[in-house]
């Protein structure tokens, strides 16, 4: 794995935005799609908001995903072995790169055709306590026509990245505007942030 972080780790040094494919093994991600699809199929997903606990908004024209948090306490087997992996990674970036994290959370994000979520920053303004924002993609055989590519804005520049399965993109949460492009079919992914206290 460690080939593994270190690619995604090196990417971000060099551009701001680390990608690396296969991030996720072709099994977990299988799994943990396997999951978000039950999740979806037995309405557990709901309508995601703009904002943190303190302050939110759910607004359609901002975004139209929905969500499930991720959690140990649902002693799911395949939600944990995504957080092992997650451990793994962090101690690696802490040990490497000295980076203090201490704490992360992560849901997963389904969009439905014709979804999207408009250009944002993902650190709140009452809470910097994000401070690397993480995306793994959940779409097996993702065509460009698909559309759904998360694009980052930078340096009047603007990066799109297909969500293609297994990979996963990491980038600063306080830096980097982004948002989802419209996607012409089902987008799955896993979202979160990696936090200090």
């Amino acid at each position: 794995m460690e080939k593994i972080f270190d690619c995604l780790i090196n990417s971000f040094i060099e551009d701001n935005i680390g990608i690396a494919d296969n991030f996720l093994s072709i099994s977990l991600a299988a799994n943990l799609k396997e999951n978000l699809n039950l999740l979806f199929k037995s309405n557990k997903l709901l309508s995601a908001g703009v904002g943190n606990n303190q302050i939110i908004t759910q607004n359609k024209l901002i975004r139209s995903d929905v969500i499930y948090w991720l959690d140990r306490k649902h002693n799911n087997q395949h939600e944990n072995a995504f957080f092992d992996l997650m451990d793994k990674f962090i101690f690696y970036l802490n040990s490497t790169c000295y980076t203090g994290i201490t704490g992360y959370e992560f849901h997963y994000t389904l969009y439905e055709t014709g979804a999207f979520y408009k250009k944002h920053i993902d650190q709140f303004q009452n809470n910097g306590s994000r401070q690397y924002s993480m995306v793994m993609y959940l779409n097996a055989d993702w065509k460009i026509e698909d559309g759904g590519e998360l694009c980052i804005y930078q340096n009047d520049e603007q990066l799109n990245i297909s969500p293609s399965n297994g990979k996963s993109v990491f980038f600063k949460s306080s830096d980097l505007a982004h948002e989802v492009l419209v996607t012409n079919k089902q987008r799955m992914s896993i979202t979160g942030w990696l936090k200090v206290n």
